[in-house]
């Protein structure tokens, strides 16, 4: 696990007398994917609270009271130029080839101008709509309508996965310029009070108690929260408006449908699309998912029309009946495959674009960067495979990355997609962790893609009992090279689940080393987040093991951070 002293099976080498190996061509769509000489280990010193930390991927982070020289400046706000450049990149990434359309937002002025006449006037308020209503098309054109209204701006944030001391700290990272900083939580609390701005807050997943948190930290800020109906509902106290979202009616159904197609409908399909309707309740994305299905079948019913033209025909007996409308039907799909369209939408994309579904699946509904997937689907072209998934609604944007859409996972699942889940697993994991570990990536871009690579944790860290397989070690060495990242990119609720991961991983292989680092990462993490007694423990734990390999320089950081931890419990 040593960076600078690289074991021969990371690189694919067997010995010793191997021949050098060719650097392969770097590719412009996939910078970071080359290999150059090994570098060494990368060691980033931040500031949390009162704590200089050097994040050290080989012997462990190390901790001590951050000298006065060291100490950062008070933070200060980004300019609006900033916060525009830092909301494009924060945006999930345009998928390669032709731009897609954008339809239109339909049945939905209403609803668009109560939110900003409620905004402008300082209220929050909650966007309440089950999954595919079109919540997050709805909450952009607001975004955009609120640019103005207050004077930081508009500032959007992802509540996927993420706790309300989470999104605090992502409140101050978009609107300050504190880099390689966390302050501590009551210096947190000042300077988000001194934030104003219309927080458009999507896939919220709490409410309650952690609601009324959020906003009593925030009160100068107006959010315009987006969540399904089973989130928890605000508290009576917290004076959040409702606003709920149905689906569209018919009449808009069909337009959208025919938006989505490119064309007026015929007869036969608007009575299939007025069934489809009803079934849905009105859902756009069912609608969407409808058209990609219309649009498959127009493309079939043109290819068999061009073969016709062009004379090549099947051999067919010589007094077989001739009846070239019937020739080139293809029939509709059956509400039912309407109704989970997934897996039929899925069979007539490329091999590729099947290929990631594969990954996405065995990854929890995941779907990993386009740029990754030339290497995980063994295809140079499979970039483009992500554009195929927009383009039929299979997948939607969260946050930074792409998911499958509401439903699909199920549906792919039924369908048989979870068979090879654990390879498919095991490779996303194996590439990772080279990825992560690579010198040239950044550890904002690993804290970007941290869904993924938690996912692929999540599946092989209990399978690390097979002594037969090699699950273990691709979890363990996914967990140590992302979890240095993910400190170093200040995404700690991504480096907690890591290090647990790893910890459970390396206990059920038996790497005792491992397992050492794990728990000391995890005690210097309670330590910077003021939970002493855990931080003790993990520590004593780490010391524990440390001594028994004999391990100096790990046991001598654990107790400088354990004399650290005496200091501030008094």
């Amino acid at each position: 696990m040593d960076p600078n002293n690289t074991g021969p099976e990371e690189y694919g080498h067997d010995g010793a007398h191997d021949a050098p190996r060719q650097r392969p061509p770097r590719d412009p769509m996939t910078p970071d994917f080359g290999q150059p000489a090994p570098a060494l280990a990368r060691t980033v010193r931040l500031v949390s609270g009162d704590f200089l930390v050097t994040v050290n991927p080989v012997d462990g982070s190390e901790i001590e009271l951050c000298p006065p020289g060291e100490r950062p400046a008070r933070a200060v706000k980004h300019t609006a130029a900033e916060r525009a450049e830092l909301d494009r990149a924060a945006r999930p990434p345009v998928p390669a080839g032709p731009p897609q359309p954008r339809l239109p937002l339909l049945e939905r002025q209403d609803e668009r101008e109560r939110l900003v006449r409620l905004l402008a006037r300082g209220r929050s308020v909650r966007l309440t709509g089950p999954s595919g209503s079109g919540r997050s098309a709805l909450l952009d054109v607001v975004a955009e309508d609120c640019t103005d209204l207050a004077p930081d701006g508009v500032v959007r944030l992802s509540g996927y996965r993420r706790t309300t001391s989470d999104l605090l700290y992502d409140l101050f990272t978009a609107v300050y310029n504190a880099p390689l900083y966390r302050p501590e939580h009551d210096e947190l609390l000042q300077y988000v009070r001194e934030i104003g701005a219309v927080v458009v807050l999507d896939d919220l997943e709490f409410g309650g108690s952690g609601l009324d948190e959020l906003l009593d930290a925030t009160p100068e800020c107006a959010f315009l929260l987006s969540a399904t109906p089973d989130v928890p509902a605000p508290s009576a106290d917290s004076h959040v408006e409702e606003v709920f979202l149905d689906g569209l009616d018919r009449a808009a159904g069909l337009e959208l449908l025919e938006r989505a197609i490119g064309r007026d409908l015929t007869e036969e399909e608007t009575n299939w699309a007025g069934d489809l309707w009803f079934e849905s309740e009105g859902l756009p994305l069912r609608f969407m998912q409808a058209g990609a299905l219309l649009r498959q079948r127009d493309r079939r019913r043109a290819d068999e029309s061009a073969v016709d033209e062009y004379g090549v025909f099947e051999d067919v007996p010589v007094d077989a009946p001739f009846d070239a409308g019937d020739r080139h039907d293809v029939p509709l799909p059956s509400l039912a495959e309407a109704a989970a369209p997934a897996p039929l939408l899925a069979s007539r994309l490329s091999a590729s674009a099947r290929e990631t579904l594969k990954f996405a699946v065995a990854l929890a509904g995941e779907v990993p960067h386009q740029t990754h997937l030339p290497a995980l689907v063994d295809d140079t072209h499979a970039d483009a495979a992500l554009a195929e998934l927009v383009g039929c609604a299979l997948v939607s944007p969260v946050g930074s990355h792409y998911r499958l859409a509401a439903g699909v996972l199920a549906q792919l699942e039924a369908a048989g997609y979870t068979t090879g889940a654990e390879e498919h697993a095991l490779k996303a994991a194996q590439h990772y962790a080279w990825w992560a570990g690579h010198p040239s990536v950044t550890p904002e871009r690993v804290s970007a893609e941290a869904d993924a690579l938690l996912a692929a944790l999540n599946v092989l860290a209990p399978l690390a009992a097979t002594p037969a397989e090699d699950e273990e070690d691709a979890a363990v060495r996914l967990a140590r090279q992302a979890a240095p990242a993910f400190a170093a990119g200040l995404h700690w609720g991504a480096w907690e689940r890591a290090l647990r991961s790893g910890a459970e991983a390396s206990r059920l292989a038996g790497e005792v080393g491992e397992q050492a680092y794990f728990h000391h990462e995890l005690g210097i993490l309670a330590l910077c987040t003021g939970q002493l007694d855990r931080a003790r423990a993990e520590l004593e734990a780490s010391i524990g093991l440390r001594g028994a390999l004999a391990d100096k320089r790990g046991t001598v950081a654990g107790r400088r951070a354990l004399a650290l931890v005496a200091d501030r419990s008094g």
